[in-house]
């Protein structure tokens, strides 16, 4: 059974790279049993998408600024 911290790690790397058959069962076994990993992932997972979509553009700001 991996620890949370090696949950983490894996957690980090699903997000640069598939993971290996191994891992993603671990992975998802450990997250059935724990729910601060599983927020972590969901955390993790908002985070990136919110990078990747970036600062607003003036397009997209209020008009009345």
């Amino acid at each position: 059974m991996l620890s949370c911290k090696e949950v983490s790690y894996l957690i980090s790397e699903e997000q640069d790279r598939d993971l290996g058959i191994v891992e993603r069962m671990q992975l998802e076994l450990h997250l059935a049993m724990c729910k601060g990993c599983t927020n972590l992932r969901k955390q993790m997972s908002f985070l990136r998408g919110a990078i990747r979509r970036g600062p607003p553009s003036d397009d997209d700001t209020p008009a009345d600024r």
